[in-house]
């Protein structure tokens, strides 16, 4: 018999279960971390990373950072030198 005392396993929901289940653990995470025992908190914290890490399996592009975000991103957004980019 298999453990699903912690959810259905990430790799066996369907897309929407997936981001559905991800959204309601990111809503109740400041709620864990305060209020929570520390087994329930290491509980939380295992499910929510394993479905991020499914999440991203899957959807690689929707993880990806904003451009604007990252260094290089930012300074070519400002007319700036990007280093290894702008070598001449």
């Amino acid at each position: 018999m298999t453990d699903r005392s912690h959810g259905i396993p990430p790799a066996d929901l369907a897309d929407d279960d997936l981001q559905r289940e991800l959204a309601h653990l990111h809503e109740t995470r400041h709620d864990t971390v305060l209020g929570g025992s520390e087994s329930a908190l290491h509980a939380h914290t295992e499910r929510m990373l394993a479905l991020e890490q499914e999440f991203l399996r899957r959807f690689p592009e929707l993880g990806a950072p904003d451009p604007l975000r990252t260094r290089a991103g930012s300074r070519e957004n400002a007319g700036q030198p990007v280093p290894g980019r702008d070598l001449g």
